[in-house]
């Protein structure tokens, strides 16, 4: 550390600063303030005078280093060899700036003339400057160095973003008689959809703990032991390849209520996202609309679907079997349909060369093409316009074309044709930027089917998990019509994104066998996956429910942000990576046999 003076005046507060960068304002003229923070820029002048703009993580103020108010050439020296990012504390008057306010600054009005200087610590030259945000460099550089990363005004809003979200969620709960309860780290195996990060235990040779995906099991054991309302900010861990909006390491609001119906959850949840969008955004969400799930997949192919845009999909089977095209009659013949959307006025935008290239977008979602036709003066025109000419009229109808349009074509079974139909939904609609910014459209989507068909493997899956009751109404049909059960099944999404969902939960020990017997899980194998919840269950279980909503995906929203490293303070690569630390990283030998683990990899040169 070094000091430009060795002489401290007792009118320095005995505290490392008196104020924050971002404080002060025309009515502190004439105060001695004490300020602490990094060099965000440094302007020398010449004829002993020095501007420095140091930067905390409330804002900016200007420090002016002017020889003829503190004549004291050592002081001016030490400003003059300051560079970006330099620690620094400065002592001096606050008065109104010279030569007129700066608008870009909240202290805009004033600056702090500088009497003392006390450099803190000096920064190494650094690979890029965190507040030149024109020079970014690549992600990989920035996570290397993420303490430089972080210090980005806009990753700062983004940190204290985060912060207002997890309080306001806590303040909403504890006002609704909500209990914080943690739960373990370490824990029991079970299979929930991804594969587990395992532990081993040192104390019990042979055996692992493993990192829990979510605090499932949990949570309803809570509510068998009567907490009634629960809540976590809770840790969770999937052992799965990341994506833009997923890390193996994240983050969930996890929620869990005793003595509940599906109404109870999404009322409570509804006020829950409520407040937080009030709380952070001043914006009024106003009522979340339901929707179920068989809706929300005919008219938008998804079961997160978009609705601030229209293009809707719309079911032409019926006319496509008229027509002697046989890739439609052939579809609608073997019990598939035939689907389309509509681009409205899009003709003019996309050529045939566009058209074309969203052909191989669809197969990857097993479309095995993408007919298509546009409208101009009142009559269908290239690619299939001809086949339809047989129903060209009906097909104006039900679609309401207009001249300049251009229809899409979706065609195989119905899954397959809505799942394709949807994705290109999104992709058309962002390549015509027809999505409005600035708009929040929320949606519970309601009514899942409990179970999906393996074709793969020939068996029943869980579309949430297998411990999602089934509608009451439905229960016989779990051994006579399990692919027409419906579930208690709950998922809040906005502008396309899930951002919750949950369910209420099997209470019933004799329901719950049934469950797992038709998912395929022996009694032997429940006992030892899930014994101990089936226990609880057993000694007077409540009907109870809960959700479950990705803090970071919140936020993601909140900030505008597409990618999920951006919120999270310390995040992992695609590959699962943490740069700055260089985990994960080989374990020393003696930890292994500390651990009664050999290591069989070897790692190629």
């Amino acid at each position: 550390m070094t000091t430009a003076t060795q002489t401290k005046p007792d009118q320095i507060s005995t505290t490392m600063r008196s104020h924050h960068c971002n404080e002060l304002r025309p009515s502190n003229v004439g105060e001695k303030v004490t300020l602490c923070g990094w060099v965000d820029s440094c302007r020398g002048h010449g004829g002993g005078l020095v501007f420095i703009d140091l930067r905390d993580h409330k804002g900016i103020t200007q420090i002016v280093f002017d020889l003829e108010d503190t004549s004291d050439q050592a002081i001016l020296d030490a400003a003059d060899k300051l560079r970006g990012e330099d620690v620094i504390r400065v002592h001096g008057a606050i008065r109104q700036r010279d030569g007129g306010p700066n608008p870009k600054l909240d202290t805009g009005e004033i600056e702090v003339v500088a009497e003392h200087l006390e450099v803190l610590n000096k920064a190494i030259d650094l690979p890029y400057q965190p507040t030149d945000t024109q020079n970014l460099p690549k992600e990989e550089i920035r996570l290397k160095r993420r303490y430089l990363d972080l210090r980005r005004p806009e990753m700062q809003n983004i940190i204290r973003t985060r912060h207002r979200v997890a309080q306001s969620m806590r303040r909403y709960l504890d006002a609704m008689g909500f209990l914080e309860i943690e739960t373990p780290i370490l824990c029991k195996s079970t299979p929930e959809g991804a594969r587990d990060f395992l532990v081993p235990s040192r104390l019990q040779p042979g055996e692992f703990y493993a990192l829990p995906q979510s605090p499932q099991l949990f949570k309803q054991i809570l509510m068998v032991a009567g907490a009634d309302r629960y809540f976590q900010v809770a840790r969770c861990f999937r052992d799965e390849d990341p994506r833009a909006d997923r890390q193996a390491e994240f983050t969930q609001l996890d929620i869990e209520m005793a003595f509940v119906g599906v109404e109870d959850i999404i009322s409570m949840a509804s006020d829950l996202f409520r407040s937080i969008w009030k709380d952070v955004l001043d914006h009024e969400i106003g009522e979340i609309p339901t929707m179920p799930y068989s809706e929300c997949m005919a008219r938008y192919g998804s079961d997160r679907p978009d609705t601030r845009f229209d293009m809707e999909l719309t079911d032409l089977s019926d006319l496509a079997a008229k027509t002697d095209f046989k890739v439609f009659t052939g579809t609608v013949a073997d019990g598939g349909v035939v689907q389309a959307i509509v681009a409205r006025g899009a003709s003019e935008k996309m050529t045939r060369k566009i058209t074309d290239g969203y052909a191989p977008f669809v197969q990857q979602f097993g479309l095995g093409g993408l007919p298509t036709v546009k409208m101009t003066d009142g009559a269908f025109t290239t690619g299939v316009a001809k086949f339809l000419a047989p129903i060209a009229d009906e097909v104006k109808e039900r679609l309401s074309i207009n001249d300049g349009d251009v229809v899409f074509f979706g065609v195989g079974q119905e899954k397959v044709a809505q799942r394709g139909l949807g994705e290109l939904r999104l992709k058309v609609a962002k390549d015509l930027d027809i999505i409005p910014e600035g708009k929040w459209n929320f949606l519970w989507v309601v009514d899942f089917p409990m179970i999906e068909w393996n074709e793969d493997e020939k068996r029943w899956d869980s579309l949430h998990h297998p411990f999602t009751a089934p509608n009451v109404e439905d229960l016989p049909k779990l051994e006579t019509a399990p692919g027409e059960v419906l579930s208690q099944a709950y998922d809040l999404v906005v502008n396309g994104s899930e951002i919750g969902g949950g369910s209420i939960r099997i209470h019933s020990p004799e329901v719950q066998s049934k469950v797992f017997e038709l998912l395929g899980i022996s009694n032997e194998e429940a006992e030892v996956k899930f014994g101990f919840l089936l226990d609880a269950l057993r000694h007077g279980a409540p009907p109870h429910g809960g959700i479950a909503a990705g803090l970071d995906r919140v936020v993601m929203h909140l900030c505008g942000t597409e990618n999920i490293r951006d919120v999270i303070a310390f995040p992992k690569t695609q590959t699962g990576a943490d740069l700055m630390t260089e985990a994960p990283s080989a374990a020393a030998d003696a930890q292994l046999d500390e651990l009664n683990i050999k290591s069989t990899y070897v790692k190629e040169d």
